[in-house]
């Protein structure tokens, strides 16, 4: 399913097209692929908020079998199953290469944006940028992990939420219905509240299910302050209800590459006195790094997170992010090659 030109995602512009299989380069692996999940990214560069290298296969949580190894790739044996994440590949030596930071990387590359991701049937990767998947997640799950999760993880960490204390999370997607399963069990003394839009009942119902201390709107006053918080969504009014409601010294951590320009008004209503004094901080979670994600998929299985997917064929790609636009996915919605 290729994007050719930046639309509204109601246009359907993605188009099933045949192309060539790619062929792996020397330290890369070509794989297979079986899932991709549906991710908020997407619809930011289909509609032009995040500029993709054009024309472009979408998707960066991609699941499949290595069916073919570059002349010096060792990592991985035919039929190995790996994930591929949003993170495809960085330069490796600048100074944030160095310090563990590929996401900051002047030359990050994004799967999906800059190279080709898993809205197909095929794609290639470097060796060093595929991971292994737990055994015990089926493709369908396992591919949210890859980015809502892994993503998700780093905004925790960023967080810096201690146990006893309550995290806020605005928006209860793919994301933060991952993180308050990795809250919950890190950090088994916590409070977790969360907030959705007014007529996401079967979100919050969702989220009462696992394990949240409190659910309500944006807008809403909870029943104490949260000394932290994670924003999901792709607009304002939540950065500024969050750091409303937040605790003095708390920490927000917007976990958005784009936000909706429309909304850019709200932003304007955010007030130093009211949002910003008595040494509150607002940190923004930039992609994630080779580590995030060979960090948490073994945690994840330890836990164990049980992602919940709602699955479509990959001609139905225009119709679920479609779906995900009006927030009407329950958890993470997931792209199958073939059932």
């Amino acid at each position: 399913m290729i994007l050719k030109k930046a639309a509204p995602i109601e246009q359907k512009p993605l188009e099933l097209e045949d192309l060539p299989i790619p062929q792996p380069g020397p330290k890369q692996i070509r794989v297979k692929i079986s899932a991709c999940g549906v991710c908020h990214t997407e619809l930011d560069e289909i509609e032009g908020r995040l500029q993709a290298k054009l024309p472009i296969i979408l998707g960066h949580e991609i699941v499949g079998r290595v069916e073919s190894l570059g002349s010096e790739a060792a990592k991985y044996k035919l039929g190995d199953r790996v994930g591929i994440a949003w993170i495809n590949s960085a330069c490796g030596k600048c100074y944030f290469c160095r310090e563990g930071n590929e996401n900051l990387c002047a030359e990050f590359q994004g799967t999906g944006c800059h190279a080709n991701g898993g809205y197909g049937e095929y794609t290639v990767v470097s060796e060093d940028f595929a991971y292994s998947i737990p055994a015990r997640f089926s493709d369908s799950e396992a591919a949210p992990l890859l980015c809502a999760g892994a993503i998700g993880y780093r905004a925790l960490k960023l967080a810096n939420l201690q146990d006893g204390q309550t995290l806020g999370l605005f928006g209860f997607g793919a994301s933060a219905h991952i993180v308050i399963q990795t809250a919950k069990n890190k950090y088994p003394n916590c409070k977790v509240f969360v907030f959705t839009r007014p007529q996401q009942k079967e979100h919050q119902n969702l989220a009462r299910k696992l394990g949240a201390d409190w659910v309500g709107a944006t807008g809403d006053t909870p029943p104490e302050k949260p000394a932290c918080a994670i924003d999901f969504t792709p607009a304002w009014k939540p950065v500024v209800e969050a750091m409303r409601v937040l605790e003095k010294g708390g920490r927000l951590v917007i976990n958005a590459i784009r936000k909706e320009e429309s909304d850019k008004e709200t932003l304007l209503k955010l007030d130093y006195p009211a949002h910003l004094w008595l040494e509150k901080e607002i940190k923004s979670v930039a992609n994630i790094t080779k580590t995030d994600a060979e960090d948490f998929l073994p945690l994840a299985a330890e836990i164990p997170i049980v992602p919940e997917v709602q699955e479509f064929d990959l001609e139905e790609a225009n119709e679920a992010l479609i779906l995900l636009k009006q927030g009407k996915i329950q958890g993470a919605g997931v792209l199958k090659m073939s059932r």
